[in-house]
């Protein structure tokens, strides 16, 4: 076990004093993203004494955390102040995914930079087929990020439903899951020859909504990412955090009264009229034959010129517009991200859902909404859940501290 900062109403003891500081210091450098922080620049934004910055510097540097980069920014002549960076070695999270058509595996540093990116076809969505598969893709990130001097701390995998104690899918309709502790049946089918590796499970669109945060330099305040794979989801941010909790399943909003049943058990529901299955099937008569993913299949009678794929991508983006309307007369965004596979699609549905937006939300007159495809698209979700891993390490290095100290 390893010391964390001290909770207010308890006594502030010498080692939960030092663990505070820590992490009070590490954040700071973890805030500084990529622009090397000096020690001095450290101890003005902590508030801390200079010896005291320059022991927990120390000890971030002998575990490998950090690195001392080139000369930091300095408003004033005279000897150049050593800047402090995270280490592109030394911890990294591990990131794993269901897709339409494939599953996926990725490895992030420190850095939140990607490092390690997978891919394997599949067919089948019964658990004991693809939790299996998911952890021999680990097990092999996990060697690949060895090879680069990384050590994998922690994994998540992104689901498509509520989860449960970050373990267990509770209903996963598209997949057709319900109380799968896939957390626990992952971490028990990783390699036994390698050290015990933490599996945490979370919401796929809420993990792309992370990742799309992350690669725009967290700058983002108020957005909702849309994710489009097997089911529709929405991962919210308000002023600069991610909401949590169990909503984010706008698949299973209701759009029409009178639509057809879905997955769900109920009837008219989003995931009915834009889902990437439902699409398809409303233009061919039919589901994908040739193993493509749908957003393929999609993409690819658009390209011919399909003149049905055209309408029903139409009705698909007022759906999706009705929905996210709805959303956002709750709550007050800027942006709407395209995520997964929408963004590979957004080109016919930007225009449509721009429009309902501007018919049906209140605001939007005096505080315009942009809707664009998001930069990461498909992999939003692999990538964010790679993130979530190495984020208990970036929001608390204690542990990693100690893990070092007991080699």
């Amino acid at each position: 076990m390893h010391r964390v900062a001290p909770h207010l109403d308890i006594p502030i003891r010498q080692d939960d004093l030092r663990a505070h500081n820590l992490v009070l210091t590490f954040r700071q450098i973890v805030a500084a993203h990529d622009t090397p922080i000096s020690r001095s620049e450290l101890a003005t934004a902590t508030g801390l004494t200079r010896p005291t910055i320059s022991r927990i510097v120390d000890d971030l540097l002998t575990a490998g955390l950090i690195v001392e980069a080139g000369p930091a920014r300095s408003g004033s002549s005279g000897r150049p102040r050593v800047g402090l960076s995270l280490a592109r070695t030394g911890p990294a999270g591990l990131g794993l995914d269901i897709r339409a058509d494939v599953l996926s595996a990725c490895v992030v540093d420190l850095t939140g930079a990607v490092r390690h990116l997978d891919f394997v076809p599949h067919t089948g969505t019964e658990p004991a087929t693809v939790l299996p598969s998911l952890a021999a893709m680990a097990d092999r990130a996990v060697q690949a990020a060895a090879a680069e001097n990384l050590t994998v701390v922690g994994a998540t995998m992104a689901a498509p439903g509520p989860v449960q104690d970050d373990s267990i899918v509770r209903f996963a309709p598209m997949l057709g899951w319900r109380d799968v502790d896939a957390g626990a049946a992952l971490s028990a089918a990783i390699s036994p020859g390698s050290a015990v590796l933490p599996v945490l499970v979370g919401n796929d669109a809420r993990l792309a909504a992370l990742g799309e945060w992350h690669a725009a330099g967290q700058t983002m305040r108020n957005f909702v990412c849309v994710s489009g794979e097997f089911d529709i989801g929405a991962g919210l941010f308000l002023d600069g955090a991610q909401l949590s909790g169990w909503a984010g399943e706008l698949g299973h909003v209701m759009v029409r009264s009178d639509g057809p049943s879905c997955a769900c058990g109920a009837a008219g529901c989003l995931q009915c009229y834009a889902g990437l299955t439902a699409i398809l099937a409303a233009a061919t008569g039919r589901g994908r034959e040739d193993g493509s993913s749908p957003a393929v299949a999609i993409d690819t009678l658009v390209s011919v010129g399909d003149p049905r794929i055209l309408d029903t991508l139409d009705d698909a983006a007022v759906a999706l517009g009705i929905a996210i309307a709805g959303l956002v007369n709750l709550v007050t965004v800027d942006t709407v991200l395209l995520g997964g596979s929408y963004s590979l699609l957004a080109s016919w549905l930007v225009d449509g859902i721009d429009r309902e937006l501007r018919r049906r939300v209140l605001s939007a007159n005096w505080a315009p909404i942009e809707v664009r495809p998001a930069p990461l698209g498909p992999d939003a979700a692999v990538i964010g859940a790679a993130l979530s891993a190495v984020n208990r390490v970036r929001e608390d290095p204690n542990g990693w501290l100690a893990r070092v100290r007991s080699r």
